[in-house]
């Protein structure tokens, strides 16, 4: 058998990055130790078994309690920026009929809760060749609900952000900065989420263009959530946090879910990011895992 302090080298030798990365691959792995020089098997049965051994020391997880959907479902009464065209489903085939159950998708990149490459905004990369070790971070939630109730036109200063470190410590490093406005709770109703006004101009919550630039020059920071239509708030018609943050080289989800439930510090957000050639963005599945 291989001793356990072989095993505890070999898991003290894995970063808590690569314990993420391997947790977030969804891999079950299991321990077998075998020593080719001995020809000998080290597991817990003798190898002439018909079954497979037993794992050592169950699943590699991250220990967490609580794992959050951050994604709304994506149909085609689902609010879109205006001017385009929301998901086609078109039914490609029936159990029943067919024998497989099977649809096509007509969607454009930046439709639901949805990733905005550098691309999006720059001549920067494009969202397959951002690094994926990017979309697994710890997450800040700063909470402007109180204020949006006030002024949907609220933007994430940059006092907020040092209101949240004063509470919660610096900004841990390659972590994402996620805007909980409450805004998500419009998602059904696409004239309440685009907040449109009798002159067709759109108002809801977003971050400050000095917001931004704080993140980028003095923290280091890998993305931002919203659960808006945007980065920048409805009525910033010129896009500056856009052109500033995807300009940087930086990506943003926008349009996510739940952010009210996930606590202002100590979770783990989990991006699952489109990977198609070329795309400026996507359709996206964020998770958050805290606990």
């Amino acid at each position: 058998m291989c001793a356990p302090s072989v095993i505890e080298a070999a898991l003290a030798g894995m970063s808590r990055r690569d314990a993420i990365h391997f947790a977030a691959g969804m891999v079950a792995g299991a321990v077998a130790c075998v020593t080719c020089s001995a020809g000998v098997v080290c597991a817990t049965h003798d190898s002439s078994a018909d079954e497979p051994p037993p794992a050592r020391g169950g699943k590699r997880t991250i220990n967490a309690d609580k794992i959050l959907d951050l994604t709304h479902t994506l149909s085609p009464t689902f609010p879109i920026w205006p001017g385009n065209a929301p998901i086609k489903i078109t039914n490609k085939g029936t159990f029943a009929k067919n024998g497989f159950y099977s649809n096509r998708w007509e969607v454009g990149e930046h439709h639901g809760t949805h990733l905005d490459s550098p691309s999006h905004c720059s001549p920067g990369i494009t969202a397959e060749k951002i690094d994926p070790a990017s979309f697994i971070a710890p997450a800040a939630v700063i909470d402007i609900r109180k204020r949006v109730k006030k002024d949907a036109d609220a933007a994430v200063t940059v006092d907020e952000l040092k209101a949240w470190e004063k509470a919660h410590g610096r900004l841990p490093k390659d972590c994402v900065v996620c805007l909980n406005s409450g805004w998500d709770a419009k998602a059904g109703d696409a004239k309440a989420f685009l907040g449109s006004d009798a002159a067709n101009t759109l108002h809801f919550p977003g971050f400050s263009k000095a917001a931004a630039e704080f993140l980028l020059k003095e923290r280091e920071v890998a993305g931002l959530l919203v659960d808006t239509l945007s980065i920048d708030t409805g009525v910033a018609t010129d896009f500056p946090v856009h052109k500033l943050w995807l300009g940087a080289g930086k990506w943003a989800v926008e349009c996510v879910a739940n952010l009210g439930k996930v606590p202002p510090s100590g979770a783990t957000v989990f991006v699952g990011a489109p990977k198609v050639e070329s795309a400026s963005g996507g359709p996206t599945r964020v998770l958050a895992m805290w606990g």
